[in-house]
């Protein structure tokens, strides 16, 4: 019983740190990440020749002087969280984070490029929602991989569990230790 359950326990931990057969081990998910990543990256110089002052002046809402704040930050925020995440890609906590970011920045990129059409260059707010349609496949890849990192991780969890409570089984089973007297 002594040999048998360390070797059970480390077969369940060396099963445990295997991936799924359904999510790409780390190399493969990289790529997807970087290129997400440098797609990402050709939004900014079509973020810099938006010009929202200018619109209200034109009689646009205050608001998209913030929107345009904010999508600023927030495709520096995808592009640090997408560097994070690269570094340590089987962490679903990360993932999460550069997939939620990512849909952030949609929201107020599309506000943005329907005013960039309204009070500028209907050109350009083409231009920034194409650049962002471009990371369309590496979103629906991201989410895909998120759900099977998540679906990987409930099975280490259920496996973790079960060995847990089979461990307090057969310590509940145990004799008690017989108390050593003072010789």
């Amino acid at each position: 019983m002594r040999i048998i359950l360390p070797l059970l326990l480390l077969s369940l931990w060396a099963h445990g740190q295997a991936p799924a057969p359904s999510v790409p081990n780390a190399w493969d998910i990289a790529p997807i990440i970087q290129d997400f990543s440098m797609n990402a990256l050709r939004i900014k110089p079509l973020l810099d020749q938006l010009k929202p002052q200018d619109w209200i002046a034109k009689g646009a809402p205050d608001t998209y002087r913030s929107q345009f704040l904010t999508a600023q930050q927030e495709l520096d925020y995808f592009l640090k969280s997408t560097k994070t995440f690269e570094d340590q890609p089987e962490k679903l906590t990360l993932a999460f984070d550069s997939y939620s970011r990512w849909e952030a920045l949609h929201v107020r990129l599309q506000t943005l490029a329907d005013g960039a059409r309204r009070y500028q260059d209907p050109n350009l707010g083409d231009l920034l929602e194409g650049a962002f349609s471009v990371n369309a496949s590496n979103h629906a890849e991201l989410r895909q991989y998120i759900s099977d990192l998540a679906s990987q991780k409930e099975e280490e969890f259920a496996v973790v569990e079960r060995e847990a409570q089979r461990c307090r089984g057969v310590l509940g089973r145990q004799a008690p230790a017989k108390p050593q007297g003072k010789k």
